[in-house]
């Protein structure tokens, strides 16, 4: 017997805010049938095609540490440095630089979202198989 993730949770101030703000970064939607609206305590988006959702939880408490879990993203167009500069424009923070951890161009960029929770952006498949060739 094994188990599949269902979706995958982050506790949040703020669910409706930061889940419309995921929504610009991963081009996702709400639920056809339960649209997130301001006053919800819990709101979930999903890929256009339904395979990933993203559940956003209000807590009590605030972040206070590095996250445990957090996304590796890749560009689905464009390069990372494209990526990096339009997720910093929607309000992302960058917290570190490491594109040339592991030689020069390799690497990826820390990112937080408006609530602190880091995310990585990695360099896009064009990329990695233009470097690997």
């Amino acid at each position: 017997m094994t188990s599949f993730i269902a979706h995958t949770s982050l506790d949040c101030a703020h669910a409706f805010t930061l889940s419309e703000w995921w929504k610009q970064v991963l081009d996702y939607v709400d639920l056809p049938d339960d649209p997130n609206e301001p006053s919800h305590p819990e709101c979930m988006i999903q890929s256009r095609d339904g395979a990933h959702q993203v559940l956003f939880i209000e807590v009590p408490d605030a972040k206070t540490v590095k996250n445990r879990l957090h996304f590796d993203l890749r560009p689905a167009t464009g390069t990372r440095d494209e990526e990096v500069a339009r997720l910093i424009a929607l309000g992302a923070t960058q917290l570190d630089d490491l594109r040339d951890h592991y030689g020069p161009g390799v690497g990826w960029v820390v990112l937080a979202d408006p609530e602190g929770n880091e995310f990585c952006v990695l360099r896009s498949v064009a990329e990695r198989d233009a470097a690997d060739a």
